[in-house]
C-alpha cells in the first residue's frame, strides 16, 4: 500500500473498464427482462433460471453506480429493466419475494430464503435515490418491515428443523441488517434505524463474536448460548470480515471509537485465523474446534471472500492507521490479483482449489452475479483515495 493513487486507480479501472461492462454485454435478457447470471467463461448463457437475490443484487448495482459514480442513462436503464422485472414476477400474494424464476418469470423455489428479501429491498432502496419514483421507495419499505417481521423465524414454513429441539439463529441476518439498514436510512424513520443499528452491532459483535476463540460463528442457540453440533462450530471467515466493514461503516457514522477499534481488532484476529498459511488465500469454512467439516468445498478460496477482506483491511487502516494492516492487505491484493482476475476473458472467477487452481471457469451462476467483484472494487477505489487523502494532509501538516 505504499502507492496508493495507482492502487485506487487498479480498482477502479477494474470496475468501469472491465467488470461493468462485461455484465452490461453479456446478462442483459433482452426479450423477457431481468439478468442471465449464469455465464460461462467467456460471458455466453449456459443457464436461464434467474435467481432473485442476483436480480436485485444487480439492480442495486447499477443504480448505485449511477447515483455515485454518475448519471450515466445506459446505467439506470440496465437497473429499471431488472427492477420491471421483478416488480412483474418477483413475489407471492404476500409480498415474499421467491428464490428463483424461470427465464420468463414463472416461480421455480419458493420464497424460503429472506435474502431474496434483503436483496430486494436494497435494489429498491438504491433505485429510489436514482429515479425519485415512490413506488421504488414504499416497496423497498414495505419489504424491509416484513424482514423485521420475519426475523426471528426467517425461513417460517419452508423450515427444515423440528420446533423445539435445536433452536438455532443464524449470524447472517443480523449481520445484513447492520448494512442494509444504512442502505435504506433515506426511507426510514429515525428511531427504526437507531434500533436496528443497535440489535445488529450487539447480535454481531456481542453474541456472535467469541473473543476466547477470536472467531464469528455461523450459528448460535436462539439464548446466544454455544451449541456444540456441525452448525455451531461453524466458522465463515469471510462472512465475519464483510461484517467488520460493515461494522467500521457504522461506527463512522455513530462516530464510536470503541466500536471502530474493535471492529479492527477482530479483522486482524479473523485474518490470522482463516488464512492457509501452507497454500495462501483465505479458507471458505472452518471449525471451532478443529472438527471434520461437512461442507466439501471447506477448503476453496472463493471470490467474494477475498474482496470481502481487501475491504475490511482498507478500511481498516484508514481509520486506525495500524501497519499490520497494510501488511496484510499487500499480502492479500498479491494472492487476489494473481488468482482470481481473468486477464483474457474479463471479471473474476469464483472457484479455486486450496491450492489455488481454477475450479470452475464460470464468471456467474446461482450464487455469484454482478455483486461482490463491483461493490468491491468501487469501495476499494473509495476507501483507497480516502487514504491517499488523508496520507496528504498529513504530508502538509508535517511540512
Amino acid at each position: 500500500m505504499n502507492d496508493v493513487e495507482n492502487l485506487a486507480n487498479l480498482y477502479r479501472d477494474n470496475l468501469l473498464n472491465d467488470v461493468i461492462p462485461f455484465w452490461q454485454k453479456n446478462s442483459i435478457d433482452q426479450a423477457n427482462g431481468g439478468y442471465f447470471t449464469c455465464l460461462d467463461r467467456q460471458g455466453k448463457v449456459y443457464d436461464t433460471d434467474k435467481f432473485i437475490w442476483l436480480q436485485a443484487r444487480q439492480v442495486w448495482l447499477f443504480s448505485m453506480i449511477y447515483n455515485k459514480i454518475g448519471k450515466q442513462q445506459e446505467w439506470l436503464d440496465v437497473a429499471l429493466g431488472g427492477a420491471e422485472f421483478l416488480k412483474k414476477y418477483g413475489m407471492d400474494a404476500e409480498g415474499n419475494w421467491y428464490f428463483s424464476l424461470n427465464r420468463e418469470g414463472t416461480p421455480l423455489v419458493q420464497p424460503y430464503n429472506i435474502f431474496s428479501d434483503c436483496f430486494a429491498a436494497m435494489a429498491f432502496g438504491q433505485l429510489y435515490e436514482a429515479t425519485g419514483v415512490d413506488s421504488h421507495g414504499n416497496l423497498a419499505r414495505k419489504t424491509f418491515e416484513n424482514i423485521l417481521k420475519r426475523r426471528q423465524n426467517p425461513k417460517g414454513t419452508y423450515a427444515k428443523g423440528v420446533p423445539g429441539t435445536r433452536n438455532l439463529k443464524d449470524f447472517a441476518l443480523p449481520m445484513i441488517l447492520c448494512n442494509l439498514v444504512l442502505e435504506l436510512e433515506h426511507l426510514l424513520d429515525a428511531s427504526l434505524v437507531s434500533e436496528t443499528i443497535q440489535y445488529g452491532v450487539n447480535e454481531v459483535m456481542e453474541t456472535f463474536y467469541r473473543p476466547d476463540e477470536k472467531v464469528i460463528l455461523e450459528a448460535v442457540d436462539v439464548d446466544g448460548s454455544f451449541s456444540d453440533s456441525f452448525e455451531g462450530r461453524l466458522t465463515n471467515p469471510g462472512h465475519g470480515l464483510e461484517a467488520m466493514w460493515f461494522t467500521m461503516d457504522l461506527a463512522e457514522r455513530l462516530g464510536d471509537k470503541n466500536l471502530m477499534q474493535k471492529a479492527a481488532d477482530i479483522t486482524l484476529q479473523l485474518m490470522e485465523y482463516g488464512w492457509d498459511k501452507t497454500h495462501g488465500g483465505i479458507f471458505y469454512f472452518l471449525d471451532v474446534k478443529q472438527k471434520p467439516l461437512q461442507q466439501l468445498e471447506w477448503d476453496q478460496k472463493l471470490w467474494w471472500v477475498h474482496i470481502e477482506a481487501l475491504i475490511a483491511l482498507a478500511k481498516g487502516y484508514l481509520h486506525t492507521g495500524d501497519e499490520r494492516f497494510t501488511q496484510w492487505f499487500d499480502k492479500l491484493h498479491a494472492y487476489t490479483w494473481s488468482h482470481f482476475p481473468d486477464a483474457e476473458f474479463g471479471e473474476w472467477y469464483g472457484y479455486l482449489n486450496r491450492q489455488g487452481e481454477v475450479l470452475l471457469p464460470s464468471k456467474g451462476g446461482k450464487w455469484k452475479g454482478c455483486f461482490h467483484v463491483p461493490r468491491g472494487l468501487f469501495q476499494l477505489w473509495k476507501t483507497l483515495e480516502a487514504i491517499g487523502e488523508k496520507q496528504q494532509k498529513l504530508t502538509v501538516q508535517h511540512k
